[in-house]
């Protein structure tokens, strides 16, 4: 019985502690003369009226009632003060400008155990530096052209698995087939592995994937943990990737690195790249040559970057295409021009020419981007010009990217899809930094190029063969998995197809 008053007594006093450092920490914005809404324990502004909602509406209130008066607004995720940046010229400033002074993302990974969290994508500092400049020849233009005949191959067969299945259900379940198409692209196009997931959905390319974005290895408390003390996740041990998709990675790439030296196969793709970083024969003088856990690090975020972003971007443009046949008509009259104009053959030419495909992406991507921030840490006290704000160092910073992309200042009537706001003209007219859907600066999306690739093809492909119409399971209004990292629907995207073409 004393053991229990004793311990009743040590939590109330901890749980009181921290409920102070809290209450003490959301004084920050105000002591700055920073407007905030009012933080409440502990979540700070992530539940501003008492529920449980997508972040990207949390960031969408604060964004829509601080943008006209101040060039960022105060957050707290959970107890730490975050600035929201809402001036575009601010934006631009950190992203490019200023870049030496935001070079970091912020992001947790714990390279000692947990090697696969130690990416491109969350690296900091020299590191990163170094690796996003040996890693940029994967993605130049002649890559993109070498890679095109191996990802129409993929499509073909994305075709036909599509043809097979309109034969005995109408309605298709299109954003599960979309990821698995683009699995099979990443996995010949990465590792020069055919996955096969079109013709079998079980595969465990395809699970792997499915299961970094639907089971995720901690729940609020241990993502608190990991963003809010790193440094103590690290010396915990805490790991983001799950267990059985990091043996699977490892391996995997192991047994390519070894299939590939034994045999020296060479296949001019990005695991060629990786192959020659790690024995030296990619670097300069004095470089160090990259680990082979470093090599399984990049290859997997290449993997679950590029599969689920460029299939979330092609179903969204679908959907919005069933629900505006006009638009889809006026994209499928653009892609049967031009192939007329190459004599039929859709070659990689023809696609740069099909120019409303790619309003059409953009558009979707304004409308869904796959990130609804963009994160950016301060590496030093950062005075913000024409003001006497300073962004301190150490400062995680938010860029509101979904608020942005949905602002009725720069994009009249949001909601609306209309990819007519992409054509030349109306581009010259907006910020550059009014559209983010891949960031900006150094630090943007390096796959970019590739991921556009693949939704042209997909999109120009699917809609020279086949019409999508919205069927009774077509969600009218979508709603968000609230606990994806991407911008999810709930239960997934059902559209009625039918063939019309051989």
């Amino acid at each position: 019985m004393a053991f229990l008053i004793i311990f009743c007594s040590l939590l109330v006093t901890v749980l009181s502690g921290v409920y102070l450092i809290f209450k003490l920490q959301y004084r920050y914005w105000i002591k700055r003369g920073v407007p905030c809404f009012a933080p409440k324990f502990p979540f700070g502004t992530l539940r501003l009226h008492g529920k449980r909602r997508h972040l990207k509406e949390t960031l969408d209130d604060t964004y829509r009632e601080f943008k006209l008066k101040v060039p960022f607004a105060g957050m707290y995720f959970f107890s730490t003060p975050v600035p929201l940046i809402l001036d575009l010229d601010l934006i631009h400033n950190i992203l490019i400008k200023d870049f030496c002074k935001f070079h970091d993302r912020g992001l947790y990974y714990n390279e000692r155990d947990d090697p696969l969290s130690a990416n491109l994508l969350t690296l900091e500092g020299h590191k990163w530096k170094t690796l996003r400049s040996k890693l940029t020849p994967t993605f130049t233009l002649g890559k993109m052209k070498f890679m095109y005949p191996t990802i129409l191959e993929v499509m073909n067969q994305f075709e036909q698995t599509l043809r097979e299945l309109i034969k005995i259900q109408a309605d298709v379940e299109i954003k599960d087939l979309l990821a698995r198409f683009t699995t099979d692209v990443i996995g010949t196009c990465a590792f020069g592995i055919e996955c096969n997931s079109l013709k079998d959905p079980n595969t465990e390319f395809r699970r792997m994937g499915k299961s970094v974005f639907q089971n995720k290895r901690h729940g609020v408390l241990g993502r608190a943990l990991m963003t809010q003390l790193p440094g103590l996740a690290r010396k915990l041990g805490v790991k983001d990737v799950g267990d059985d998709v990091s043996y699977f990675f490892l391996k995997v790439v192991r047994e390519t690195i070894e299939f590939r030296e034994k045999n020296n196969v060479r296949r001019n793709d990005f695991m060629d790249l990786l192959i020659q970083l790690k024995n030296g024969s990619s670097s300069h003088d004095g470089e160090e040559k990259l680990s082979f856990e470093e090599i399984a690090a990049q290859a997997f975020v290449f993997f679950v970057a590029g599969f689920e972003t460029s299939s979330s971007n092609m179903t969204y443009s679908l959907y919005e295409l069933a629900k505006d046949p006009d638009i889809q008509e006026k994209a499928r009259r653009q892609i049967n021009d031009t192939l007329k104009e190459h004599g039929g053959e859709f070659t990689y030419d023809a696609l740069q020419e099909m120019t409303y495909i790619d309003q059409v992406i953009n558009e979707s991507l304004r409308k869904y981007p796959a990130a609804i921030l963009l994160l950016r840490t301060a590496n030093c006290d950062y005075q913000v010009p024409n003001s006497d704000k300073v962004i301190e160092k150490g400062t995680r910073v938010f860029i509101p990217l979904y608020s942005i992309h949905h602002d009725p200042d720069i994009y009249p009537n949001p909601e609306m899809f209309d990819p007519g706001r992409f054509a030349p003209e109306e581009v010259k007219k907006r910020h550059p930094m009014a559209f983010l859907a891949f960031g900006s600066g150094p630090r943007n999306c390096i796959g970019a190029r590739f991921g556009r690739l693949q939704s042209r093809i997909g999109l120009a492909s699917l809609l020279r063969k086949f019409r999508f119409k919205t069927c009774s399971k077509t969600p009218a209004v979508l709603e968000y998995s609230l606990t994806s990292t991407t911008l999810a629907p709930v239960g997934g995207m059902c559209l009625s197809v039918e063939a019309i073409g051989s």
